[in-house]
């Protein structure tokens, strides 16, 4: 490819001297010039580049080459881009000096850099820490200790407290359309430890495989499936939750019916139907994650589907979205005939929760605190969401939002190829999220139709502290892609 002359003399008052060449395409040439310029000094520190629709024009390339190749090395660290400020040639291009060693063995050892912590935290999966309800909790966990019989303080029953047990079937009724009853509830320490007790280890558990899963879903789940001896068959997912007509031979599904994880949406009411039907049918069950039920903001309460058929579904709850991950407490709502196997599993003392917390959230719960809280967060949440969408809409409309009608998180969907770029421009500006791939079941890509091809990344706005919510915001607006058809001006 031919030498270029770029002139941006309106822009940065210079002319900027680039050679494009090599057979790896044009925005691979692009990117080698500009390290090349930047590595010999032609390109000092701080020197700032043409914008995306000057450089284009000038270089004769589509201005998508010039926006990837300048997501790419600010992704890399060679260039830095503020709103308002351009993009400009990164102080740390300064040649880094070499990393300290360590001695083991035989020789040096380089030792690993260490990772930069991130300003700004928008993973998915975690509330607001900094509303915990410490002083309502506090003033339960004191009621509880002050009422607890001696007992309390002993080895007690697998299935958890039955204060706490009694406590969630009236709540689980009242807020969930939950049909159960206190001895049908087993605690345990959240929805991770619930599946161990399901499965157990190498197929000797309650429940055996295949499971069906959602396409996407928490890569976590999945390896601990795969570590029992469980293998997980991928079913497609639409805008109407599961494609559970794709259920075929498996004796068990796992669902998030309330709020799918992490695309978003409710599952359709006639598939909520129809997945009981299969389970009917094939004397199969249906495995209920409720894992944010409890956040919907534009739309109608949606009940559990365990309420449809109690002896088709087992229900997992916890309070690690509604009140803290820290409280390792978690329930299993379960059918009669798996209640026994459950408890049996559960036998070993080292696997109970707390009795203490459990009494607590007990009191949490019949004391009304636990339903006061829920509705001020969600009033917080919906608060965030709605700045969320307000920001994209102002600085990034080209970014399709979805999933937002309920959960602490949304999916930012990015033009087909950018997600990789945007992780990396996130790693760069201190922005701590995922990418939708993540999520992605590994074998959704040869079983799912389409599954591949989605490129999102996934925010959690529940995390940041009210205080430092609106900088993440901002943040986060800088590592997205240009739009498709018209770039925003660096200048």
């Amino acid at each position: 490819m031919a030498e270029s002359w770029v002139n941006s003399a309106e822009r940065i008052g210079a002319d900027l001297h680039l050679e494009l060449s090599g057979g790896g395409g044009r925005r691979a040439a692009l990117i080698d010039a500009l390290r090349e310029a930047v590595r010999g000094g032609r390109l000092a520190p701080g020197t700032r580049l043409p914008p995306y629709r000057s450089l284009a024009a000038d270089l004769g390339v589509a201005r998508n080459t010039v926006a990837d190749a300048y997501a790419e090395l600010v992704a890399e660290g060679w260039l830095t881009a503020r709103q308002g400020s351009g993009t400009r040639v990164a102080d740390r291009t300064r040649p880094l000096r070499a990393q300290p060693t360590r001695h083991a063995g035989n020789g040096p050892v380089t030792a690993p850099p260490r990772a930069r912590a991130p300003r700004h935290d928008l993973r998915q999966g975690t509330p607001d820490a900094s509303a915990f309800p410490r002083a309502a909790w506090l003033a339960s966990y004191r009621r509880a200790l002050q009422q607890a019989p001696d007992e309390v303080f002993g080895p007690g029953d697998p299935a958890g407290r039955v204060e706490l047990r009694e406590a969630l079937t009236e709540y689980l009724a009242r807020a969930r359309g939950v049909r159960t009853a206190p001895d049908r509830i087993v605690v345990c320490s959240g929805f991770a430890h619930g599946l161990r007790l399901l499965f157990g280890r190498g197929g000797g558990g309650v429940l055996r495989g295949p499971l069906a899963v959602e396409a996407y879903g928490l890569g976590f789940h999945r390896e601990l499936l795969r570590a029992a001896g469980v293998r997980t068959v991928p079913l497609p997912v639409d805008e109407h939750g599961a494609r559970v007509d794709e259920l075929a031979n498996e004796r068990a599904v796992l669902l998030t019916p309330a709020h799918q994880f992490p695309t978003g949406g409710p599952l359709h009411a006639e598939r909520r139907a129809a997945v009981i039907d299969w389970a009917r049918a094939r004397g199969g069950v249906v495995l209920e994650d409720d894992y944010d039920g409890e956040f919907r903001y534009d739309r109608k309460p949606v009940g559990a589907v365990q309420g449809l058929d109690p002896e088709r579904v087992i229900l997992l709850g916890s309070v690690s979205k509604s009140l803290s991950p820290a409280l390792r407490l978690g329930w299993m709502v379960l059918p009669e005939r798996y209640v026994e196997g459950v408890r049996a599993a559960k036998g070993e003392r080292e696997a109970w929760a707390s009795v203490p917390d459990q009494l607590s959230l007990a009191d949490f719960i019949t004391s009304g605190s636990y339903d006061r809280h829920v509705r001020r967060m969600r009033q917080r949440y919906r608060s965030r969401r709605d700045r969320l969408v307000a920001a994209l809409a102002a600085r990034a409309p080209h970014i399709e939002v979805t999933g937002v009608a309920a959960g602490l998180h949304a999916v930012l969907r990015l033009p087909p190829g950018t997600e990789r770029s945007a992780l990396k421009a996130a790693v760069w500006q201190g922005v701590a999220l995922d990418g939708l791939a993540a999520f992605r079941h590994p074998e959704a890509a040869t079983t799912v139709p389409g599954a591949a091809v989605q490129d999102g990344l996934v925010v959690g706005y529940a995390t940041p502290s009210e205080a430092r919510f609106g900088a993440a915001l901002e943040a986060l607006c800088e590592v997205l892609p240009p739009g498709a058809t018209d770039f925003p001006s660096t200048g």
